[in-house]
């Protein structure tokens, strides 16, 4: 870990809250809020979470699941994001978000039209302004948390 944690203290709210606490309470509160009031569908969020997670090589972002009322996404979803190009277990809407996500987080300059009539013809323009919010989330904090050390020591907790 970069950063010396106090003993006894978590590490991603010692940071994000005590370190920066200007910053790092806004960063949570934009965290939060993409769980807190996605109206996208539970596969399509966890499709592109993951796949930002598997890009950025966040040790907690990899073992976290979102939960919606009780329902997570099936054992072995991880393993189909990684394998989103040719996975049979995705539908259209499934396979874009992860394929977004990627090409969010590692080409965004090829995005193309091409990409964006495809996009356009599963998901409104308020979903993808709303996936690409939450993509730019799990972007910024998963890989500030990773670069830093913090996600290999956190305990997993539902928020």
């Amino acid at each position: 870990m970069i950063i010396d944690i106090p003993e006894g203290e978590d590490p991603i709210p010692y940071v994000w809250a005590e370190m920066v606490p200007q910053i790092g309470t806004a960063a949570a509160t934009y965290s939060m809020a993409v769980y807190d009031h996605s109206r996208l569908g539970l596969r399509e969020f966890e499709a592109a979470r993951l796949r930002v997670a598997q890009i950025n090589g966040c040790v907690f972002c990899l073992d976290w699941r979102t939960e919606r009322d009780g329902d997570k996404v099936e054992e072995g979803f991880a393993d189909a994001v990684t394998d989103w190009r040719t996975t049979d277990a995705f539908d259209d809407r499934t396979r874009l978000a992860a394929e977004y996500a990627e090409r969010y987080a590692v080409d965004h300059h090829g995005i193309d039209d091409a990409f964006w009539t495809r996009m356009k013809a599963h998901y409104s323009q308020h979903e993808i302004v709303e996936l690409s919010m939450a993509i730019g989330s799990w972007l910024a904090f998963g890989r500030l948390n990773h670069v830093l050390g913090l996600d290999s020591t956190c305990v997993l907790t539902h928020h």
